[in-house]
């Protein structure tokens, strides 16, 4: 033990040093956890918005996209396509799209913004499968529909505007996701934009 006089500045400046150097060390070691919190960029890119190229889609072409983990479907109707919506109606679970399955403004006899294009999520609203696309008719399945979706799972079937036909398991029509037209090329899925 030393008889040396205590240096009581020395020890408050030894304190204080001591003190500034954990405080940094504290703030050092909780940036990186906190900001681990966040979403990677892989997350925030998984549910991005997705620009779609329709510019060369012949008639009664689907283009499949992913969005948000989901496959998404854009199909080109062909005028035919068109006509047999209203052929249908009556073989429909919801003809008129009252379930909330789509956008206000999809929600009409073709369910898109552009009666040529139907932009859908190509998932079976019974138990998430992922339905064929019959461009060739559905005589097999359904009488009259000229075209539309099939879920091979357990037997739902779709027109080709995604509404649901009566007697099939799937309770609703497919989804329609949030999408615009930025010009006469391309969609963007996933957001609704400002066109009417």
């Amino acid at each position: 033990m030393s008889n040396a006089p205590v240096d009581k500045g020395r020890r408050r400046f030894l304190t204080v040093a001591t003190s500034v150097v954990g405080a940094a060390g504290a703030v050092g070691v909780a940036v990186p956890f906190i900001a681990s919190w966040n979403p990677s960029e892989k997350a925030k890119n998984a549910g991005a918005p997705v620009e779609v190229n329709i510019g060369k889609a012949e008639p009664g072409q689907l283009i499949r996209v992913e969005w948000r983990g989901q496959p998404v479907w854009v199909v080109r109707r062909t005028p035919e396509m068109l006509a047999s919506l209203e052929a249908v109606s009556d073989q429909l679970r919801d003809p008129n799209s009252d379930e909330p399955q789509q956008p206000e403004y999809a929600k009409n006899l073709h369910r898109s913004r552009k009666e040529e294009y139907f932009v859908a999520v190509g998932i079976c609203t019974h138990l998430g499968c992922s339905p064929q696309f019959l461009d060739q008719g559905m005589g097999e399945y359904v009488e009259g529909a000229q075209s539309g979706f099939f879920c091979p799972c357990h037997g739902s079937t779709f027109d080709i505007a995604g509404r649901v036909f009566q007697g099939v398991p799937a309770p609703y029509n497919l989804v329609v996701p949030p999408h615009y037209y930025i010009n006469d090329n391309t969609i963007l899925v996933g957001e609704d934009g400002e066109q009417a």
